[in-house]
């Protein structure tokens, strides 16, 4: 039962919200802007409101498996596992080829459920940087690495959860590579002023 669970879960992770967001409103999304899949590319071609949505839509993926897990298990291993598991759907999604996206708002919802409390450091982080420097990949990437510390911080570090959010840590800032890429380069995307929607 455990590893039919953790591949729904792998599954639910691969939907690729953005993609099918944008495509009902006739874009594709992998060739505007970063041509990433997830909440911030689909505000740059789409709008503030869409955005929204994919963000809510994708977090939530992030903590349905967590939650059930967590009621239907005993061990919080495997609520940490099935965490890791949907935010590495979202990642290498089944529906793209294995061409998925960066996994932020996957873990913002894992970590939510996961870890509530210590989750709250993460979204401070990725505020402060997007808000004083206007590039979203700083924040993400700054937003996963600190999330150990906050489950540190906050005496919340049991080996499950801390093993989720160094792994998910890692993960986040691996995808990120393009963007580390273009930041040493000096052409990053910066966060832009969004219409409402489109």
């Amino acid at each position: 039962m455990e590893v039919f669970f953790l591949l729904s879960a792998f599954v639910l992770g691969s939907f690729p919200t953005g993609v099918v967001v944008a495509r009902a409103k006739g874009v594709d999304l992998r060739k505007v802007g970063s041509g990433n899949i997830g909440a911030t590319n689909v505000g740059r071609a789409l709008g503030r409101g869409w955005a929204i949505l994919v963000l809510a839509v994708d977090a939530g993926k992030g903590a349905i498996p967590v939650l059930l897990a967590r009621h239907f298990f005993p061990s919080l291993w495997w609520a940490a596992s099935a965490g890791f598991v949907v935010v590495l759907g979202q990642v290498f999604s089944v529906f793209l080829k294995g061409r998925g996206g960066k996994g932020v708002a996957t873990s913002l919802g894992a970590g939510f459920a996961l870890a509530p409390l210590a989750a709250l450091g993460p979204v401070v982080v990725w505020l402060a940087l997007v808000l004083a420097f206007r590039i979203p990949s700083v924040g993400s990437m700054a937003a996963a690495l600190s999330f150990p510390l906050s489950l540190w911080l906050l005496g919340d570090a049991s080996a499950p959860k801390l093993g989720f959010a160094a792994a998910v840590a890692i993960l986040v800032v691996a995808r990120h590579k393009d963007n580390l890429q273009r930041l040493v380069n000096g052409n990053e995307l910066r966060a832009e002023r969004l219409p409402p929607r489109q």
